[in-house]
């Protein structure tokens, strides 16, 4: 009985440490992918809001920019997002298109960024989670809009 005293705190650290360390680890790696994931739907959200409501194409294509750096510094993302404009009826992977801020112009803004795994070092991971947000553009009907 006496050999056994203190076993059991041993144990049990051992066992807490194999087991919350993993689960530690995979919070941390879902959490950081769904950082990602709402930065980067927000980011294209906002970016199609801000084209839509342009003065022309030029300022749109900026402001659209604008956006997309403000939304993935509101998630306290690094500014190291992609944003291209694809047909409406095409994913974000097809062909990008030149937007045009015309009067019931149709086309979807894609903002893509690359998550690294934390702790993950690059040569097993790769170039890491791709997290796409999309948001379909419509230019109302019925805007005016200044000749480019």
């Amino acid at each position: 009985m006496r050999r056994e005293s203190g076993n059991a705190a041993i144990e049990f650290i051992f066992v807490a440490l194999m087991i919350l360390v993993p689960i530690a680890y995979f919070v941390t790696a879902v959490a950081s992918i769904q950082r990602s994931n709402v930065g980067v739907a927000q980011a294209a959200r906002e970016a199609g809001r801000a084209f839509a409501t342009g003065e022309s194409t030029a300022d749109a294509v900026a402001r659209a920019g604008a956006a997309v750096r403000l939304a993935l510094a509101d998630q306290g993302l690094p500014d190291d997002a992609e944003m291209r404009f694809v047909p409406a009826e095409a994913s974000c992977r097809s062909g990008s298109v030149t937007p045009a801020l015309a009067p019931g112009a149709v086309f979807a803004v894609c903002v893509v960024r690359h998550t690294r795994l934390p702790g993950v070092p690059t040569l097993l991971a790769g170039h890491g989670i791709t997290t796409v947000g999309r948001y379909l553009i419509h230019v109302d009907d019925f805007r005016t809009v200044a000749p480019p």
